[in-house]
């Protein structure tokens, strides 16, 4: 089969490597019908994931149709389409039972880590990946859900909605600020409203963005390349500051930003992938009784979501920006790498 392989920092390759195949009773094959490409992704070509290494099959985002399955499978059968989670999860261990899967502690790629797909074992940037714990790990997909809305949910939904809003303990008539409108921060802008946020400020650079968060359920939006971009956001809470900051970015200036616009007793929710360390100001920030939050997604409301996006409660359809063929990854890579100038949000990836 072909599969883009990693091959080193800023090196990789769409090549032919050998099918995956059956290697525990919980496992299946799936064909990957529709991927994407992850801000994650891109983090590992820079180097920023020391654990990915060379001959890896990037990807953990996947929508497909099941050719194959272990013995111990129960819940799928060869031809069903399903959603490929981002988390593996084992399902008996003590973090999976407690909520926490995204620290399975199973020994599939290392202990005491869920998120393994493109990291740890192969992933679905490939016209087939090996899924371990199926039944755990993939979601039956209704008849009618379209492949580009329920890719989403193999990851930038959930991790919106779990790390940046319930993380975030938005409650109903919170001010919401997100740092940061590329697809993670998009996505919780998409969802906050489900908890009943009043206001949901999109804050950005680049304006194209902070207009596409206003058809996705932001209520506002700042350009943070204004000099008053602090005064705009703070103005819009009565002076008191934000109830919960929402860092979507993952560099040091757009944490600081978030610790600056939320109130006392108020919540970050750092969502963003750091690649290096931040400095947190503890000597101005102890007395202010803020809650800062982080971590990673579990997918454990990947059934609720999609629910929600086969009623076509939640603004999905403005996510994929761009499609491409299996054949033509690097060009998707490429795309979605420079989107500053594509203007790309996400980039499907399709058989």
């Amino acid at each position: 089969m072909k599969a883009l392989v990693y091959h080193g920092p800023g090196s990789k390759a769409w090549e032919d490597v050998p099918d995956p195949t059956i290697l525990q009773p919980t496992d299946a094959i799936v064909r990957v019908d529709t991927t994407t490409i992850c801000g994650t992704d891109l983090h590992i070509l820079k180097g920023d994931v020391a654990a990915v290494t060379d001959g890896r099959i990037l990807g953990h985002e996947g929508v497909g149709t099941v050719t194959e399955v272990g013995d111990a499978v129960r819940n799928f059968k060869a031809g069903d389409r399903v959603i490929i989670s981002c988390i593996s999860s084992c399902g008996v261990c003590s973090y999976c039972r407690s909520g926490n899967p995204s620290h399975c502690l199973a020994d599939e790629g290392a202990v005491g880590i869920g998120w393994i797909l493109g990291h740890l074992i192969d992933g679905t940037q490939a016209e087939l990946v090996r899924t371990p714990f199926a039944d755990n790990s993939l979601y039956a997909l209704p008849a009618g859900v379209p492949d580009d809305a329920a890719v989403l949910l193999s990851d930038i939904l959930p991790t919106g909605f779990e790390i940046g809003v319930q993380y975030g303990q938005v409650k109903p008539g919170d001010t919401v600020a997100v740092v940061g409108a590329g697809p993670v921060g998009l996505s919780v802008i998409a969802t906050a409203s489900l908890y009943g946020a009043a206001q949901i400020i999109a804050v950005d650079l680049d304006t194209n963005r902070i207009e596409k968060a206003k058809t996705m359920g932001a209520t506002h939006g700042v350009c943070s390349k204004d000099a008053d971009w602090k005064d705009q956001v703070i103005a819009l809470t009565d002076g008191y500051g934000v109830d919960v900051a929402v860092e979507a970015v993952g560099i040091p200036a757009t944490f600081r930003m978030c610790t600056d616009l939320v109130r006392p007793g108020g919540h970050v929710a750092n969502v963003g992938v750091h690649g290096g360390p931040v400095e947190l100001p503890l000597q101005d920030l102890w007395i202010a009784n803020i809650t800062i939050s982080m971590g990673l997604v579990n997918t454990n409301t990947l059934g609720m979501l999609l629910k929600l996006v086969a009623q076509n409660k939640l603004p999905v359809g403005a996510f994929v920006t761009h499609r491409f063929g299996m054949d033509d990854v690097l060009g998707a890579y490429d795309t979605f790498g420079d989107a500053a100038n594509s203007k790309a949000l996400k980039v499907l990836i399709s058989r």
